[in-house]
């Protein structure tokens, strides 16, 4: 019985049991020790290839989210108006946004805590409250993005935008309501999956290979245009949000540290399936509007679309162009949505788990209505917000610093010392989170001269 008792306490699917001394609605007291107890990851019984199936999910849904409206109407503007010469960059962020995102892996899986919470037991409650205030400023807008997006596809195919509004927050509330992590995270998956259709966009709209060939070598960095969409496209791909909601959800799900490689594994083909995305996108405009119309301005999905009609017919251009932003739109609100319930309840104290009903979490579920309602609301009465997104771009350009800055630090300070990078690959690290945000911020100042002029 004992020599039982001891190969349980040596097979990591139950060292979660045997760890437990802390209970699951306490706060860790040592991150050094023990992170908080998870109870198994999902299938983890069932042979390593269903175990690693379970594990991914996190890495995928925020990946798929970065794809959302405003990074697709910038993926579009890229093409129409640079035609290729933007594609290589979008290729070059796919290692930047993995890199970024595993250290969100790493701290999830070996922590137990969210992002927001981890913040505050290192660094005190004032830089967590600084740090979860920008989030909800961020998500606000960004659902701003998704509304808008939701709203002028239901105006092209003649459908009132107050209905249109009305049918995605009902959508939106059922989902997170009456669900638990895994049934949100399968419905998640499944609308960014729609966003798959731009492959099947950009193959029909024939792109030369000779000027696919010619946009990558030629790269014009001395226009102060390019310049900025080169900024745009980087902000585009790292978002505040993301941290928080992965890291969340990896707590949520009760990954471990067992669980890491299969986690990794789903932050990279996450991380490679949305930049395809992104130039895909980039490519169909580019073989289209960008080869007879260079100075196109493309500024909202209405727009986009209409201008692929022409191009592509009615079907691929109207039709299954509108899934795709759909499909995005709606993955990226759950995302936003989630990742400001979390963030507050990591840092308030309150219950803030998608395992736990609304009775339990009431908190939790409150906020992340909130968001969705007002979001909306503000859309359905102010459909002209324009300059309302190049404010929130700046200011989510301004914050990159302090994001990137915190996962670093809490990178080298929260993880137990195996699990910290080691010394090459801190360099690496510290000089993608340098360069990204030096970008960022350029992009920031940028759009508050380009606002202001």
């Amino acid at each position: 019985m004992m020599i039982g008792i001891r190969k349980l306490r040596r097979d990591p699917a139950w060292t979660w049991w045997f760890a437990r001394e802390i209970p699951m609605s306490q706060p860790n007291p040592d991150l050094s020790l023990s992170p908080r107890p998870h109870p198994p990851a999902y299938g983890r019984n069932f042979g390593r290839k269903r175990a690693v199936l379970a594990v991914i999910g996190p890495g995928l849904v925020v990946m798929l989210a970065d794809t959302d409206v405003g990074s697709l109407v910038t993926a579009a503007q890229s093409g129409a108006r640079w035609g290729y010469r933007l594609l290589l960059l979008q290729l070059v962020l796919i290692p930047i946004l993995y890199v970024v995102q595993e250290l969100t892996v790493h701290l999830g899986v070996h922590t137990g805590l969210g992002h927001g919470e981890l913040i505050r037991k290192i660094f005190g409650p004032g830089w967590a409250w600084l740090s979860v205030s920008g989030l909800v400023v961020a998500c606000f807008g960004a659902l701003l993005t998704e509304f808008s997006g939701v709203a002028s596809i239901g105006s092209l195919f003649g459908v009132p935008e107050w209905l249109s509004l009305g049918l995605a927050v009902g959508f939106l509330l059922a989902v997170v309501w009456t669900g638990s992590y895994r049934r949100v995270e399968r419905v998640a998956v499944l609308f960014g999956l729609f966003e798959l259709v731009f492959f099947l966009i950009a193959l029909a709209s024939r792109p030369d290979p000779s000027a696919m060939l010619q946009g990558l070598a030629h790269v014009p960095f001395a226009n102060a245009d390019y310049r900025f969409l080169i900024a745009a496209n980087i902000g585009a791909v790292i978002m505040p949000w993301m941290i928080f909601y992965q890291q969340s959800a990896i707590a949520d799900k009760g990954l471990a540290p067992a669980d890491y490689r299969a986690a990794r594994l789903d932050t990279a083909l996450g991380a490679v399936i949305t930049q395809l995305v992104m130039a895909a996108v980039l490519v169909a405009t580019a073989a289209t509007i960008g080869r007879v119309r260079p100075d196109a301005s493309l500024e909202n999905v209405g727009q986009i679309v209409e201008a692929f009609v022409p191009f592509l017919g009615e079907m691929l251009g109207k039709v299954v162009f509108s899934a795709g932003i759909l499909g995005a739109a709606f993955v990226a609100a759950i995302v936003v949505s989630l990742a400001t319930a979390w963030g507050l309840g990591e840092v308030t104290g309150y219950s803030h788990s998608l395992q736990r009903k609304p009775g339990q979490a009431p908190w939790f579920y409150i906020v992340y209505s909130v968001m969705v309602l007002g979001s909306a609301l503000v859309v359905a009465y102010a459909p002209s917000l324009v300059s309302l997104n190049v404010a929130v771009e700046v200011m989510n350009a301004l914050l990159l610093p302090l994001v990137l800055g915190f996962l670093y630090l809490l990178a080298m300070r929260a993880l137990p010392p195996a699990a910290r990078p080691g010394p090459v690959y801190r360099w690496i690290v510290l000089a993608v989170v340098g360069v990204t945000s030096v970008l960022g911020v350029y992009a920031g100042i940028s759009g508050a001269l380009t606002l202001g002029g």
